[in-house]
């Protein structure tokens, strides 16, 4: 029975969502290496090149990022309805924990012990978000290439760290330049095609001359 509940899609996207919600401890960051493990590895309702374009766009958004990725999610797979029970699924384990403790977050926010909580489940973000980077600029390179990419890199690097442009006006910026870039490769790649076709076509009418 319990299997059969599971398999259902709502449950998934039910329980899935309210773990991330409650684990997630430090917001957006510390939450998509979460919904990209559920989302790709775990229940695998996509690749791992359309979660990377989701975050890019959520993150080029207003609001939570890990509110949108779920409300994306919930409506990929079951609809508005799926989306709505998504984003409820991850707000309302969190929000209600939020209004029990009310009284005493001042007190828990100082306490040792939830300092010590904190500080040991950081590494372990960190190593998450550093895999889920270390993969995205993999894919990266691969598909710009070797130079492009790590040209990107730092160009990225220098807007968001040096001149410190809104992570949404870069993101926006390198969409625009990525739908650019698609479109001027494959326009190179059709006339490379022809010019091999228009020469297989020469050497035939030659050959068919000498005949």
């Amino acid at each position: 029975m319990a299997g059969k509940m599971m398999n259902n899609r709502y449950m998934q996207l039910s329980w899935a969502m309210m773990k991330t919600g409650i684990i997630g401890y430090g917001g957006g960051p510390s939450v998509i290496p979460l919904i990209r493990y559920e989302a790709v590895t775990h229940y695998k309702w996509m690749e791992d090149e359309e979660f990377g374009e989701i975050l890019a766009l959520a993150n080029a958004l207003p609001g939570p990022i890990a509110t949108k990725i779920a409300a994306y999610l919930g409506y990929r797979e079951k609809g508005t309805f799926g989306a709505i029970v998504s984003v409820l699924a991850h707000i309302i384990p969190s929000g209600i924990a939020m209004i029990l403790l009310l009284t005493t977050v001042q007190f828990l926010s100082s306490a040792a012990f939830i300092q010590g909580m904190i500080g040991a489940v950081t590494p372990v973000i960190a190593v998450m978000l550093g895999m889920m980077a270390y993969e995205f600029g993999e894919r990266a390179v691969k598909g710009l290439g070797k130079y492009v990419g790590f040209g990107f890199f730092a160009i990225a690097f220098a807007l968001l760290q040096g001149v410190h442009i809104h992570p949404a006006i870069v993101i926006l910026l390198f969409l625009c330049y990525g739908a650019f870039h698609l479109r001027t490769v494959a326009a190179l790649q059709r006339r490379k095609q022809q010019k091999q076709q228009r020469s297989v076509q020469k050497k035939e009418g030659v050959t068919r001359g000498m005949d």
